[in-house]
């Protein structure tokens, strides 16, 4: 992994796409408006927004099957026009389509000698990648059209690594996984990180980002509203205290909303209380209370605006 400081490996300045919808009455619609994004190497970069937020858009820009209505792309040094880099990057898409009736082996050894790869590092390469995202012998010589939306998923990512790209792109390439299959993408994304590929996905799920990225963008309505680190994304700093108690009547919560100072919120739980203090300044006397009244403190955690938070009030601001 790296630092946003090292050598940018994309680049976009100004990237706009509009869109003509409609038949009889024609009316523009901007997908992606004057966005500015540029990644290091090595890094692994998330991409976040709604749906609709132009996400898609941008990735198929950047693999040149649409085009911009204005600015530029650059991937590795070159314009994304240029078919030379096509060799050196990787791509899923969101909803990979196949030859239903390939299996996931032969679809491996059809990629890897459209790369021009020899037969004998095709084989080598296919059974390594197939280990890789985790289908086993008899998965890989299924047809495709047998496939579970999960299997797909993984036959499509390793398809997107069989030509051992420097850059990978990956729209939501935990679609579809359960959460065993998940867990074995992002080991995979970090093993990509810790080789100095640059990974750059886009997701839906936000704790895959938090725990996977160096850095992350969120897009809304085709616009960046924010991009950084996820601490730099959240404030970084502690912004409330979650105190939980057992042992303490539903009754109690009104007379702690009156004398405990700097308390947010109080909300029963089956055993107890869950209190939220703004700061650590009221906690000493939320714990005398809690005895107080015969209850037992259980834990006492310090929290911060989590991804979740920055996302959804980034969706609010356009």
């Amino acid at each position: 992994m790296t630092d946003s400081d090292g050598e940018s490996v994309i680049e976009l300045r100004g990237l706009t796409k509009d869109f003509q919808i409609g038949f009889l009455k024609k009316r523009t619609v901007r997908a992606l408006d004057n966005l500015d994004l540029t990644v290091a190497r090595g890094e692994i970069f998330g991409f976040l927004g709604p749906n609709g937020a132009g996400k898609t858009t941008t990735l198929k820009l950047l693999m040149n099957l649409i085009f911009p209505t204005a600015g530029s792309a650059r991937i590795l040094g070159r314009s994304v026009e240029d078919t030379a880099t096509r060799a050196r990057i990787g791509y899923l898409p969101e909803n990979p389509y196949f030859y239903d009736y390939l299996t996931g082996r032969e679809l491996l050894n059809y990629t890897a000698a459209l790369f021009g790869i020899s037969p004998g590092g095709t084989k080598k390469r296919s059974e390594q990648l197939l280990r890789m995202v985790g289908l086993t012998s008899e998965q890989a010589d299924r047809q495709l059209r047998k496939y579970s939306k999960g299997m797909l998923q993984r036959i499509g990512i390793a398809q997107a690594l069989v030509n051992d790209p420097e850059v990978v792109f990956m729209d939501e390439p935990m679609s579809g996984l359960d959460p065993m299959g998940r867990r074995e993408v992002r080991d995979l994304l970090l093993s990509l990180g810790e080789r100095g590929k640059t990974v750059f996905f886009s997701s839906h799920i936000l704790s895959d980002v938090e725990t996977l990225c160096d850095r992350a963008a969120i897009l809304n309505q085709g616009k960046l509203v924010q991009c950084g680190t996820v601490e730099e994304l959240t404030g970084g700093k502690q912004s409330t205290l979650e105190v939980i108690a057992k042992g303490v009547e539903s009754s109690a919560v009104g007379a702690l909303l009156e004398n405990v100072p700097h308390v947010v919120s109080v909300n029963p739980t089956p055993n107890g209380v869950h209190i939220i203090l703004s700061d650590d300044t009221g906690l000493e006397a939320t714990i005398s209370f809690i005895r107080s009244r015969g209850g037992k403190l259980v834990s006492v955690n310090a929290s911060r605006a989590s991804l979740e938070d920055v996302f959804f009030n980034a969706e609010r601001r356009l």
